[in-house]
C-alpha cells in the first residue's frame, strides 16, 4: 500500500477545496434568497393588516414583487462573482467590460432608468393608486394600471394615455379623502344678491336631504360670495364638500335644480346683451337710422 506524501496531500486538498467553496457559496446564496423572500412576505403581511382598501393591498403586492426582484438580482450577482473567483476566472475584465457597457447603456437609456426610479418612488410614497382620478403631464383620467415603467390613464372620452413615470413631475390626485364641488352661478345685475343666496341655500339643503345625494355630500353649501362682475352678470361662487370623485355629479345636479328654482322665483339668468347707440353730430342731433335689408339669394 502506497502512502501519499505531504505534497500529494496538499495537492489533493487544493483540488477538493475549490469545489467545496463553490458549493458553500451556492448554498449560502440559496439560504439568503429563502430568508430574503420570507422577510419580504412577512413585511407584506404586516402592511396588509394596516391596509384600509383593496387599492392599498394592490400597491403592497407591487412593492413586494419589486423588492423580491431586486433581492434576487443582487444575491445572484454577488454569488456569481464569488464562484468565478473560486474557479480561478478573473472577474476584473468582466468588471471593466461591464463598466464600459454600463456607461454606454446609461447614456442610451437614461429616460428608461429615470422611469423606473420615479415609478418606484411613486409606488413607495403611494402617490397614485389603481382606481384614482389624477392629472399628470397635462393628461387627466382614471388610473387603470401603475407599473414601474408607466401609468395608464383612461379619460372621459375613453382614450387611453400611457404616461412614462420619468416625465411625471407633479401629480394632482382628485380622489383622496374628499373633494369640493366648486360652482359659479351667474345672475343679472338687477337681481337681489341676498335673495339669490337664499335660493341657493334652499336648493343645497334639499340636495343634502335627498336620498340620492345624502351620502355623497359631506357638508352644507358654503357661499364664498361675489366672485366677479362679468360683462352682463354678477358671478356668485359656492361649493359643496363631497366624497371623492363625486364633485362632478353633485355640481351638475345642483345647477339643474338651481335653474328650476331661479325660474320659479323669476330670478334672471343672464345672457350676453349688446346695446347700440347711434352717433350724434356737433349740434347734438342723431343721424337717421338706416335699415339694411338682407335678402336671400334667389328672392
Amino acid at each position: 500500500m502506497n502512502i501519499p506524501n505531504i505534497a500529494e496531500l496538499r495537492e489533493w486538498f487544493h483540488i477538493t477545496d475549490s469545489p467545496l467553496r463553490v458549493l458553500i457559496i451556492l448554498l449560502l446564496s440559496w439560504i439568503l434568497l429563502v430568508i430574503s423572500r420570507k422577510l419580504i412576505r412577512s413585511f407584506r403581511r404586516y402592511m396588509e393588516k394596516r391596509a384600509a382598501t383593496s387599492e392599498d393591498k394592490q400597491r403592497i403586492d407591487t412593492l413586494e414583487r419589486v423588492f423580491r426582484y431586486v433581492a434576487t438580482v443582487l444575491i445572484s450577482l454577488v454569488a456569481g462573482m464569488l464562484v468565478l473567483s473560486e474557479l480561478g476566472i478573473s472577474i476584473v475584465p468582466f468588471l471593466g467590460a461591464a463598466g464600459v457597457v454600463g456607461i454606454a447603456v446609461g447614456f442610451g437609456a437614461q429616460s428608461l432608468i429615470k422611469d423606473y426610479f420615479n415609478g418606484f418612488f411613486i409606488l413607495l410614497e403611494n402617490q397614485i393608486r389603481k382606481g384614482d382620478v389624477v392629472e399628470v403631464c397635462g393628461k387627466s383620467g382614471l388610473v387603470e394600471d401603475v407599473t414601474l415603467r408607466y401609468i395608464t390613464l383612461r379619460d372621459y372620452e375613453g382614450s387611453v394615455h400611457f404616461v412614462p413615470n420619468g416625465l411625471i413631475t407633479t401629480v394632482t390626485n382628485k380622489s383622496r379623502g374628499y373633494a369640493y364641488a366648486v360652482i359659479d352661478v351667474s345672475i343679472a345685475y338687477r337681481e337681489n344678491i341676498d335673495e339669490a343666496y337664499e335660493v341657493m341655500r334652499e336648493v343645497g339643503r334639499e340636495m343634502r336631504e335627498s336620498k340620492d345625494f345624502s351620502a355623497k355630500i359631506i357638508g352644507d353649501l358654503e357661499i364664498a360670495g361675489v366672485q366677479s362682475w362679468a360683462d352682463s352678470a354678477v358671478v356668485l361662487r359656492c361649493r359643496f364638500k363631497v366624497a371623492s370623485l363625486e364633485q362632478w355629479g353633485v355640481r351638475r345636479e345642483f345647477l339643474y335644480r338651481l335653474k328650476n328654482a331661479f325660474d320659479a322665483q323669476n330670478i334672471e339668468i343672464p345672457y350676453p346683451h349688446l346695446t347700440l347707440h347711434a352717433g350724434q353730430d356737433k349740434s347734438g342731433n342723431a343721424p337717421p337710422l338706416r335699415v339694411l335689408n338682407v335678402s336671400k339669394k334667389g328672392d
